[in-house]
């Protein structure tokens, strides 16, 4: 029969921390952390396998799941000594999600869970602390009603506020006993007027009432934003811990607290963290009351005036340091907690692999290298390749000018400028128009995920480092300062102000997240330094890869900028790109408008030396290194204008009639351009065009050579192929010319020809074609397109729909569609093989800089991968992570 509920606690559990896929990470590890003998409150672990049943039968419990809840609460009791729902002494609970990938904010959460009219009572008696007690039963109907009744939780606040302010008090801390029971008769008046019907008294229905609320939540849109974001698959599902609570609101000898066991921005060793005294877990990240540092040091950092907990309670400050240390150890990585102190006695509810930047992860990696807690490949394997994005983009001039308004938290590192806005459905609204937004709000909450991917940025006036705000920046790599608390942000009037200052929306501010700095205005940035560390990491990487890793591209500075991050050659050169720039266009244009061969020679001949030239730019960038040029591809109409006004232009820049323009732009129009007169058709059609490009490429190659003193490889690539006779014919035109150059330089160019597979018929008849071509290289963006049937530039209206209804898993234009276009790759791999051994073979498409696509091309052999420049870092460390997957997967 199967096992739908797990124990832990009391020194020992039924599961552990390799069983992540079942329990979640939550529940794994509050298994593994009391198997070790750390004080963690006994609790059960309901497994993913339950999410899935739960979907999978109409949101219906599997029959026996009632019974095994029932048992594993019994022996939580049995532990703690107390009874769920008992009237004189009762036990609580807390209700937490835990799904197997960390999705913080994302999940519901229910504290408290136990308390009515009558036990409230019991637990007032129990503690000796009637505040305590209805301060706790407040806290459960807000969280109970908003989570799992769908009550707003801006309800209760605006009560609670109201409470405060007749009071004449600014904290919670400051309400009687008298106050919170006012406010609870208030609160359930507020959820009746709301559902028509009372809160809750049965407590086994509050219970179910969250485990549901849980499951459910793992549907919730912030959720599925999440998991889109993150890749993390739908049918994963989520866990639910239930868990014996601990009290850090009994009182000033009570905390609870959010720490790190590494600076997850700097991944400096230091520990990181807050906390808040009298409080519970949702009082630290919700940002209502400020927290405080957990050492001397941050708070000194901070220029806080507010005491550490290494100030308020030494001994269980030095316990805390002893688990992190025990921690750090047993994981070998730094680790997030959660931890409450109950009457000067410590517990520990969570620990999990902690969040960080890109620049953190690397410096966290190679210390703990440098400590011998780990070796270097698992060093490599840790750092997730698209966390480098954050350290690959500019940052803000140190010699600019900066007119510093406020400053707040330095809560997510790197920088941004955007115009104003205040909330997260207009910062997607307005950058999906192109417009740079920069989110500002009081504070986040996960309903805002949306916008805060939108966003260049974040600026919140609440929260502090382990807010909401703060954790889902870091983890998407956006800026962020939290916590601006000068910052007044007027909702209704658009606008913020500071220090004499009103910035309305739709102005443009700078945010500075590793200096916690708010700049008035735009301010200028500078490429990041790459080198220590992530030098380090990136020589492991190279050391432990096989894929090789090219780049595409062409303009000297995105040549340059390839070989800078490393890149071992170009993968992908267009020679289109280089026809659009200055008087280039018009002789491009003189050449299509040509009514004969002779015509279109002589606007060739004005073309050639331009292209020559760029490509001894390149070559000479490249030297020693191989160089994919890839021929003319794009039909020739995208070089005319499709505006009439422009006709004219046209017209008269190259002596022609404009009716001569408009008939030439006529006769070229395509339905379908993608499947029409391109590439080698259009090469095949113009043989002379190809001439003119290979002896520009030659005549380079050779003069580059003799300047550098080294030549790069010469990979001539014919695009389009699907029959190998197109193929034989350019190859012979290329063959012939490369024979001319060297005839009349006195030196043969070396060179190879090989051909971009982007149609499936290519694929199936790679076998042939490899007899011609030297190697293959598979444009994988268009053979998406050919082989789903898919237009790229259409897709967006429905791809998002097939991943909300589970058709597909992923947009197949950011990663590669394993089970349809992977296969035709494999398969041409093979049979190009099985013609020609020492066929190369690599990808040009986008999917070349995706972590998850050059997994699958080292599983299936390809020799290397291209991808943009600003992406060779990430593809050379993912290519590195998928050879160890492969070796610990033949091991």
């Amino acid at each position: 029969m199967t096992k739908w509920v797990y124990s832990f606690g009391d020194g020992s559990a039924e599961g552990r921390a390799d069983m992540r896929n079942l329990l979640g990470g939550k529940g794994a590890n509050l298994a593994e952390m009391s198997n070790i003998g750390l004080p963690v409150p006994p609790g059960f672990t309901i497994t993913t396998e339950v999410c899935t049943y739960y979907y999978e039968n109409g949101e219906a419990y599997p029959p026996e799941l009632k019974d095994s809840v029932h048992d594993a609460l019994t022996k939580v009791e049995e532990i703690v000594g107390t009874k769920f729902g008992d009237a004189k002494d009762p036990l609580l609970v807390s209700v937490r999600s835990g799904a197997r990938a960390s999705m913080p904010g994302m999940m519901d959460t229910v504290l408290n869970l136990g308390l009515n009219d009558e036990t409230v009572e019991g637990l007032a008696e129990a503690s000796g602390d009637a505040r305590f007690a209805y301060d706790s039963y407040r806290r459960f109907i807000q969280m109970y009603s908003d989570v799992v009744l769908g009550v707003d939780h801006h309800e209760f606040e605006d009560l609670l506020d109201l409470k405060k302010d007749i009071r004449g008090i600014y904290q919670d801390t400051d309400l009687s006993a008298d106050d919170l029971k006012e406010l609870i008769e208030e609160y359930k008046k507020q959820v009746e007027q709301s559902l028509g019907r009372p809160f809750p008294q049965d407590v086994n229905e509050q219970l179910w009432g969250a485990i549901g609320a849980v499951f459910g939540s793992w549907q919730t849109n912030r959720a599925i934003v999440y998991r889109k974001l993150h890749d993390i698959p739908e049918s994963w599902g989520t866990a639910v811990n239930v868990q014996a609570m601990v009290f850090g609101n009994m009182g000033e000898d009570c905390a609870t607290g959010v720490a790190f066991t590494r600076d997850p921005s700097t991944g400096d060793n230091i520990f990181y963290g807050e906390y808040l005294v009298n409080a519970q877990g949702e009082d630290v990240v919700a940002g209502i009351r400020t927290p405080q540092n957990l050492t001397i040091r941050g708070k000194e950092l901070q220029n806080s005036k507010l005491p550490a907990m290494e100030e308020v309670m030494p001994e269980v400050f030095s316990q805390l340091e002893a688990v992190r240390e025990r921690l750090e150890k047993h994981y070998r990585d730094m680790q997030d907690i959660e931890f409450t102190v109950q009457k000067n006695k410590l517990f520990m509810l969570q620990t999990r692999s902690g969040k960080r930047t890109g620049k953190a992860a690397i410096k966290i990696a190679c210390d703990m290298v440098d400590q011998g807690l780990i070796d270097k490949e698992t060093a490599v394997s840790r750092i997730e390749p698209q966390s480098l994005d954050q350290i690959l983009h500019p940052m803000l001039d140190p010699d600019a000018d900066r007119n510093v308004i406020a400053t707040g938290l330095p809560a997510s590192p790197g920088a941004a400028s955007g115009q104003v806005v205040f909330n997260a459905d207009e910062a997607e609204k307005r950058a999906l128009g192109g417009d740079r937004v920069m989110l500002v709000r009081i504070e986040t909450s996960p309903e805002d995920i949306h916008g805060m991917h939108a966003a260049e940025g974040i600026l919140t006036t609440r929260g502090g480092m382990t807010s909401h705000a703060a954790v889902v920046a870091r983890g998407m790599g956006r800026p962020c300062v939290a916590g601006a608390g000068d910052v007044n942000v007027d909702y209704r009037a658009g606008a913020f102000s500071v220090g004499g200052v009103t910035v309305k929306e739709g102005d443009w501010i700078t945010i500075d997240g590793a200096a916690g700095e708010i700049i008035l205005g735009k301010v200028p940035t500078v490429q990041p330094e790459l080198s220590g560390d992530f030098g380090r990491i990136m020589a492991w990487a190279d050391e432990a890869r096989r894929l090789g890793v090219r780049a595409n591209a062409e303009t000297p500075e995105d040549v340059q900028t390839a070989r800078d991050f490393g890149a071992e050659g170009i993968g992908l050169a267009r020679t289109e790109h280089m026809f659009f720039e200055g008087d280039r266009i018009t002789a491009v244009r003189e050449m299509i408008l040509a009514e004969t061969e002779e015509g279109r020679r002589a606007a060739l001949a004005k073309i050639l030396p331009m292209q020559k030239a760029d490509f001894v730019e390149l070559f000479s960038i490249m030297k020693g290194l191989p160089v994919t040029v890839r021929l003319l591809d794009p039909p020739l109409h995208e070089f005319l204008p499709r505006e009439r006004a422009e006709f004219d232009e046209v017209a008269k820049s190259i002596g022609v009639s404009v009716e001569k323009v408009r008939r030439r732009a006529a006769q070229l129009h395509e339905s379908n351009p993608m499947l029409g007169h391109r590439g080698c058709r259009l090469l095949n059609s113009y043989p002379e065009i190809c001439e003119m490009q290979a002896r520009a490429i030659f005549e380079a190659s050779l003069e580059a050579a003799e300047a550098t003193g080294e030549a790069a490889q010469i990979e001539v690539m014919i695009p389009l192929v699907g029959l190998n006779k197109e193929l034989e014919l350019l190859k012979d035109v290329v063959d012939s010319t490369a024979k001319q150059v060297g005839s009349e330089k006195g030196k043969e160019p070396a060179y190879t020809v090989g051909t971009m597979i982007e149609l499936p018929r290519a694929a199936l008849r790679a076998g042939d074609i490899a007899e011609t071509a030297a190697f293959f290289s598979f444009g994988t963006n268009d053979l998406t397109q050919t082989t789903l049937g898919i237009s790229r530039d259409d897709a967006g209206a429905f791809l998002g729909t097939y991943e909300k209804r589970g058709i597909i898993e992923q947009d197949p234009f950011q990663t590669l569609d394993v089970k349809g276009v992977g296969e035709l790759i494999s398969m041409a791999k093979e049979r190009g093989r099985a013609t020609r051994a020492d066929l190369k073979v690599g990808i040009c498409g986008e999917h070349g800089g995706d972590p998850k696509s050059i997994d699958f091309c080292e599983s299936v052999g390809l020799d290397y991968v291209s991808c943009s420049p600003f992406r060779v870092p990430i593809a050379r460390l993912a290519a590195a992570q998928a050879a160890i997957k492969g070796d610990a997967r033949d091991g």
